[in-house]
């Protein structure tokens, strides 16, 4: 499993629509699910909750839950479903989720983790890891980090994603959870030189292949969080600058081969704003940004959308008002009314 660089398990965004789209810019990057509680897949409609296309390849099952036996039993059902790798949220800090008694708040009770992840490889083939932060509220020494680490390297796993944040339980809400703790990447480092012989994935403000080329001469993978969401586009520098591949999809390019995706989810029944509202920052950074986000929030991103406007954007995207550079499209301009008294270029 190549984990150089993933997109992070995000609630209401990394859905099965998201993952294709993504996937239509990098073949590369591992994709992971939204976080699914494991007794909502032993006791809810399985397909709903775990089926996904398989052009989203590869792509990781991330569970939620602090049952050891309800866990080994969604891993089992995860891998039936053709998933590539089971991975534990020991890092969420949300209300609900400590109520629940899964998530960031289990980092206080290491040996029922090692019980569930014991229990979890033993009920599947494929490679279980685990998502956690560098501590909570008041505990963020390294040493208890370490300790954490060591106890969980103990039943066998050997994939480490550290949000170099910590959690604070109960006192900030998830976005604040997201921004005020600060980031401590020289903790994940440690932890690398420390446990050489595992695999440690640094987590938490990535935000450019800047970043990620540095990142990954002291980790072994980065996993990029709200950045893929908000500007999906740079997995295709991604792809170009950290895997290697030579020639990626434009932008146009990336709708056009979404079309047909769509079209088909919306004869299952599937809203077509459930699938376009993932492609708002598709444009970020480019001229005329703001007139795409615009034209999908009036004309797409509403409940009683249809595919006709699917047919319509096209249209007006389709090489027309394309300006070309030596290497390939810098930006498709005319996806609005052709008689916009607006001028994209």
């Amino acid at each position: 499993m190549n984990r150089k660089v993933s997109v992070a398990p995000m609630m209401d965004c990394t859905d099965r629509h998201e993952r294709y789209f993504l996937r239509l810019i990098s073949k590369n990057t591992l994709l992971y699910t939204e976080m699914v509680v494991d007794e909502a897949i032993n006791r809810g409609d399985k397909k709903r909750l775990l089926g996904f296309n398989i052009n989203e390849k590869p792509v990781a099952l991330q569970l939620g839950g602090s049952s050891a036996k309800l866990l080994a039993e969604a891993s089992k059902i995860g891998e039936d479903f053709g998933y590539d790798e089971i991975n534990l949220n020991l890092g969420c800090p949300s209300k609900k989720v400590e109520k629940s008694k899964f998530g960031a708040c289990l980092m206080k009770e290491p040996n029922l983790v090692a019980d569930c992840l014991s229990k979890m490889q033993a009920s599947t083939n494929l490679p279980v890891t685990i998502k956690t932060r560098i501590g909570y509220d008041n505990v963020e020494d390294y040493e208890n980090l370490n300790n954490f680490i060591a106890t969980l390297k103990s039943t066998g796993v050997k994939t480490f994603i550290i949000h170099a944040r910590k959690a604070m339980l109960g006192k900030f809400t998830p976005k604040q959870n997201l921004n005020i703790p600060p980031l401590k990447y020289d903790y994940v480092y440690k932890l690398k030189e420390d446990f050489p012989n595992e695999e440690i994935i640094i987590n938490g403000g990535i935000t450019s292949v800047d970043q990620i080329k540095p990142l990954l001469q002291k980790t072994d993978g980065v996993m990029i969080g709200r950045a893929a969401y908000h500007t999906p586009y740079m997995l295709a520098d991604i792809e170009k600058e950290i895997f290697g591949t030579e020639e990626v999809l434009s932008r146009q390019d990336v709708i056009e081969q979404l079309i047909p995706y769509v079209k088909d989810e919306i004869k299952k029944g599937t809203r077509l704003n459930q699938i376009m509202r993932h492609t708002i920052g598709l444009f970020h950074g480019q001229t005329g940004a703001s007139y795409w986000k615009r034209y999908l929030s009036e004309n797409m991103c509403v409940r009683d959308a249809d595919v006709k406007k699917i047919d319509h954007i096209m249209d007006k995207i389709k090489y027309n008002n394309i300006y070309y550079d030596k290497n390939h499209i810098l930006f498709i301009t005319n996806f609005l009314n052709s008689n916009t008294s607006s001028r994209l270029i």
